[in-house]
C-alpha cells in the first residue's frame, strides 16, 4: 500500500485578471517568500516564471516547449509539490484566467481534499482593455486597438477579451465553488493607498500584511500613447524572436528601459467603445453581487461611469507622424548611447580601421 498523500490545508489560486495589480502583488509575494513560508503559506516552484509556465501548461498550449524545455509539465510539478505539504499553498499568475471551463474544473480539482479558494483581482474593464492592449504591444504585438476591439487576439489568447472579461472568467471558473471561497479584489482607484491591494490579498490568504515589503509605486510602468504607437510600428520589423527574447529585448529593453523614460501622455480608448465597457462592468458587478462572492475593495468602481477614454487620455489615432518621429529620434539616440557605453566608444567592426 502506498503511503498516504498529504494535501495542503487550503489551496489559493490567484488567476488574474491581467493588468489588475498582479505584477505588484507577485513582487510582494515572491520578494517575501520565506516570510510567507513562516506564516504558513507555500509558493511552490522555483519562481514566478514557473507559475507562468504552469498557467499555459494547464491550458495545453501546443508550443510551450519553445519557451523552455522544462515548461511542459509545470502544472503537475507544482501540484505534486503542494501535495507533499501540510501548509496552505498559493499559485499566482494572471494567465490562469484564460483557461476553459473544463481546464478550470481540472485545476480546482487537482488539490484533493484541500479547501480551494479562487482569488480574482479586478478593475473597470476599460482600464483592463486599454492597459492590456498596451501590454501586448510591449510584448511584441503589432495589432492595433480597433482590431482588438473587433475580437482579434493581440499577440495570443492571454491578450484578448477572453482574459479581460471579468464576468466571462468568473462564469468559467466558479460554477461549483462555494461563494465564500471566491474572493474578488477590486484594485485601488486614484487617490487610494497602493498597498491597500496587498492588505486585501493578505487578508484573503490569512497573513498579517504588516512586516512585508510592499512598494508604494507601480512596478510595471505604462508607456505614453506616442511611445506605444512607435513600439507597435517597430515590432513589425522584430520578427523571429522567441518569447524569452521578446521579454528581454522588446518589453524589457525597448519599452521599460528606454521608452518608459520619455515624456509621455496617457493613452485611452475611443468614446465609441464606452457603452460596451459599461455593459461589461454592469454584468460583472451584478454577477459578483448575485452570487454573493467575497469582495475586498469598492465594487462600486465597476459600476462607475467609464473615464479612461474621456478627455484626459489620448487615443491611438490622435498620434501624429511628427510625434512618432520625435520619439523615434530619442529612442535611436538612447540605443546609440547604450552601444557606445557597452563597446568602449568604438563598435567592434570598426576597431580594425583605427
Amino acid at each position: 500500500m502506498s503511503p498516504a498523500r498529504h494535501v495542503p490545508r487550503r489551496a489559493f489560486l490567484h488567476i488574474g485578471l491581467p493588468k489588475t495589480g498582479t505584477t505588484y502583488l507577485q513582487h510582494v509575494l515572491w520578494g517575501n517568500r520565506d516570510r510567507l513560508r513562516k506564516d504558513g503559506v507555500l509558493l511552490p516552484g522555483f519562481g514566478h516564471r514557473e507559475h507562468l509556465w504552469a498557467a499555459l501548461d494547464l491550458q495545453e498550449r501546443p508550443r510551450l516547449a519553445k519557451r523552455h524545455v522544462k515548461a511542459p509539465g509545470s502544472w503537475e510539478r507544482l501540484v505534486d509539490e503542494a501535495a507533499g505539504r501540510d501548509e496552505d499553498v498559493l499559485l499566482t499568475h494572471e494567465f490562469f484566467c484564460g483557461a476553459s471551463a473544463e481546464q478550470a474544473a481540472r485545476a480546482l480539482g487537482a488539490f484533493g481534499d484541500a479547501e480551494v479558494h479562487l482569488v480574482i483581482t479586478a478593475r473597470p474593464s476599460a482600464d483592463v482593455v486599454s492597459a492590456g492592449w498596451q501590454e501586448s504591444v510591449k510584448n511584441g504585438s503589432t495589432v492595433d486597438l480597433d482590431a482588438v476591439m473587433a475580437g482579434k487576439a493581440a499577440g495570443g489568447p492571454e491578450f484578448s477579451m477572453r482574459t479581460w472579461d471579468l464576468a466571462g472568467v468568473l462564469e468559467r471558473w466558479t460554477p461549483d465553488l462555494p461563494p465564500e471561497r471566491v474572493h474578488v479584489l477590486v484594485m485601488p482607484g486614484p487617490g487610494e493607498p497602493r498597498d491597500a491591494h496587498w492588505q486585501h490579498f493578505a487578508e484573503v490568504i490569512g497573513v498579517d500584511p504588516h512586516g512585508y515589503d510592499a512598494p508604494s509605486e507601480s512596478l510595471n510602468p505604462a508607456l505614453g500613447i506616442v511611445q506605444i504607437e512607435l513600439l507597435r510600428q517597430v515590432n513589425k520589423h522584430l520578427t523571429g524572436y522567441s518569447a524569452l527574447e521578446r521579454g528581454v529585448w522588446i518589453r524589457g529593453y525597448l519599452a521599460e528601459d528606454l521608452l518608459a523614460g520619455q515624456e509621455r501622455e496617457r493613452g485611452g480608448l475611443p468614446t465609441k467603445y464606452l457603452d460596451r465597457f459599461a455593459e461589461l462592468d454592469r454584468a460583472a458587478a451584478s454577477l459578483v453581487a448575485d452570487r454573493g462572492f467575497d469582495v475586498k475593495g469598492d465594487l462600486a468602481r465597476l459600476r462607475a461611469p467609464q473615464q479612461v477614454a474621456a478627455g484626459a487620455a489620448r487615443v491611438p489615432e490622435s498620434v501624429s507622424p511628427e510625434e512618432l518621429l520625435e520619439s523615434a529620434g530619442r529612442l535611436v539616440a538612447a540605443i546609440v548611447a547604450d552601444v557606445r557605453a557597452s563597446t568602449g566608444d568604438v563598435p567592434p567592426r570598426f576597431r580594425g580601421n583605427l
